[in-house]
């Protein structure tokens, strides 16, 4: 299928899913209220249909155009103080600087330390108090690392310093995504590289949700003491955001039947092994929504506008799961089906109205066009 290049607004939703119902509790249609406890349990699977719910609302997205291309297996992306994006590269092992206006490239250069292979490689980037945070694969381990960062025109990266290194590394699933949070505090999504006993092991870095210092130590308030588990039981978290009420939410990777979107508490259990998407079991937490893996492959995810989107490799499409109380029971909605191939990174600016998107058709997977990789600029309206 050919790739659309130009602006364009599409409406309604493309191909629901099944069994795709929200539930967290809501107080309005724009601040929704924490749950007393995450889900832990859900209605039998709904069977899919070709029309979105009744209640769900006539939300666009509006292609404004390309910032830049000719990106190479991009991963990372976050927003400077100014407005111009810093992305990374998997595979080349590089940071690049684009101005938010022109879509001029600067290179950064490269990273010392990183060795591609695989998933693994130059992942995400966190950005706070002129350090510049990268999750990396190295020659032993994935690790967190941080080099200081002016910002300015002409401004290199400097030496990188360990912040948490010992996340075990693999072929597969890496993870990768970090985040600060809202109460100052540095969240990674990892992976259990394949041997999926690494996730419910809670003394094992390997398929869990981390929370840390900047400086890479233990957070107060973790939930297992003198360890930075934030949450376990997860197969390969991607995507890290936080709603209008900070909480967190994750975005992770399923085998052969469920991709999910989950609601993290600290402590929780979130399944894998054992189980896959909703199962309705004690002492684990179903999602709160999930996907057939061929409809999503989630990456990125961001919170804008009432609602996680969430950016899908091998779905090709953004979907949006809305939060707010009017929508509790609509169904997740897609947009941009196919139109830009695989979709790896999504992020909120100009105070959540617009979103950046990353493509990735040239991570080995894909079927890269010319122009591939780019950066879109997005208009999203409720």
């Amino acid at each position: 299928m050919g790739r659309g290049r130009g602006g364009v607004v599409v409406k309604g939703a493309a191909g629901a899913v099944a069994a795709l119902l929200l539930a967290a509790g809501c107080s309005s249609p724009s601040t929704p209220s924490a749950p007393s406890s995450p889900p832990t349990a859900s209605a039998p699977p709904s069977s899919p249909s070709s029309s979105p719910s009744p209640t769900a609302t006539a939300a666009r997205v509006r292609v404004l155009g390309t910032l830049t291309r000719d990106l190479k297996s991009p991963w990372g992306l976050v927003e400077l103080p100014g407005g111009d994006l810093l992305v990374s590269s998997r595979d080349e092992r590089t940071i690049t600087r684009v101005d938010a206006r022109t879509g001029r490239k600067t290179s950064l250069g490269e990273v010392p330390g990183v060795v591609p292979g695989g998933e693994g490689g130059l992942l995400g980037l966190a950005l706070r108090d002129g350090r510049l945070y990268a999750y990396l694969t190295s020659a032993t381990d994935n690790r967190i690392v941080r080099m200081r960062y002016g910002g300015g025109a002409g401004d290199r990266l400097g030496k990188p310093e360990p912040v948490l290194t010992g996340i075990p590394k693999g072929l597969v699933h890496d993870g990768g995504r970090i985040a600060f949070g809202p109460d100052g505090m540095l969240y990674a999504g990892t992976g259990e590289t394949g041997r999926t006993g690494l996730a419910q092991d809670r003394g094992s870095l390997g398929g869990k949700i981390l929370r840390m210092t900047p400086e890479g130590r233990p957070a107060p308030g973790n939930p297992f003491p003198g360890s930075v588990v934030w949450s376990y039981g997860h197969r390969n978290v991607q995507g890290l955001a936080w709603d209008a009420d900070g909480r967190l939410w994750a975005s992770e990777f399923g085998q052969d039947t469920w991709d999910e979107l989950n609601l993290i508490e600290p402590g929780r259990n979130y399944g894998w092994p054992v189980v896959e998407g909703r199962a309705g079991r004690a002492g684990y937490t179903d999602p709160v929504a999930q996907w057939p893996t061929d409809e999503a492959s989630p990456s990125g995810i961001a919170y804008a506008r009432g609602a996680i989107w969430l950016a899908a490799l091998r779905g090709q499409r953004l979907w949006r799961v809305p939060l707010s109380g009017a929508e509790r029971s609509g169904e997740p909605r897609a947009f941009l089906k196919g139109e830009y191939g695989r979709l790896r990174t999504v992020l909120a600016t100009a105070g959540g109205t617009r979103l950046w998107l990353v493509t990735n058709e040239t991570d080995t997977r894909g079927t890269p066009e010319p122009g591939d990789d780019r950066i879109l600029r997005l208009e999203v309206s409720p």
